[in-house]
């Protein structure tokens, strides 16, 4: 199967613009997980086509709801969302940020081949990461509940920065259960072409 072709029109059912260029990029990042999952055991996804959609197209599709030029991802395992936003958008910062020395390995390699110059791996326990300056927003695809991604990550934003949690169903339960001082700014239904089931995106921010 062609890859480009496949990416490309999977890009065409959506509202986002992507160049070619970054279609290429895309392509590069997915066989390199490809080759890499053989040995390291990246993601449970095996088919290259399949990692198109539940994972590149997956990630990309959050990209207009971010506000902010600099951002942390969080438990980043192979690199999601934070490779594919940092090729969309190569104005913007990304840390990727993940406790397993193996992920960050392969992070490396694909800043070093894709020549990304926006993309940080970091090798950390989120809760020993202390950032210079706040982040503009965290992104996690991984934490298990609102919940524990507020506990472990407060000290990565302040006031002005957002927590963007990428979800499947509507968490109503764990917005019910959230923290004092923390407030849903948006829940935005997500669209992925060719992907089943649903997906959100939760926004929230700390309240004063």
């Amino acid at each position: 199967m062609d890859l480009i072709q496949k990416l490309k029109t999977l890009i065409a059912k959506t509202d986002l613009t992507v160049t070619d260029e970054q279609i290429s990029q895309l392509v590069a990042y997915v066989e390199l997980l490809n080759k890499w999952n053989k040995a390291y055991n990246l993601t449970s996804v095996r088919d290259p086509a399949d990692m198109l959609v539940k994972h590149i197209v997956d990630s990309l599709v959050n990209g207009p709801y971010l506000k902010g030029n600099n951002f942390i991802d969080v438990g980043t395992g192979p690199g999601l969302p934070g490779i594919p936003l940092a090729i969309l958008y190569p104005q913007k910062n990304f840390v990727l940020l993940d406790s397993l020395g193996k992920r960050i390995t392969f992070l490396k390699q694909v800043v070093y081949q894709l020549k990304l110059e926006n993309v940080t791996p970091v090798l950390s326990r989120v809760e020993k990461y202390l950032p210079d300056v706040p982040f503009d927003g965290v992104l996690s695809r991984a934490f298990a509940s609102l919940d524990d991604m507020i506990v472990w990550c407060k000290h990565l934003i302040d006031q002005n920065g957002r927590f963007y949690a990428l979800k499947g169903l509507y968490p109503s339960k764990e917005l019910a259960a959230m923290p004092e001082g923390i407030e849903l700014v948006n829940c935005f239904e997500i669209i992925v072409p060719e992907l089943d089931g649903q997906r959100h995106l939760v926004e929230l921010k700390k309240i004063a």
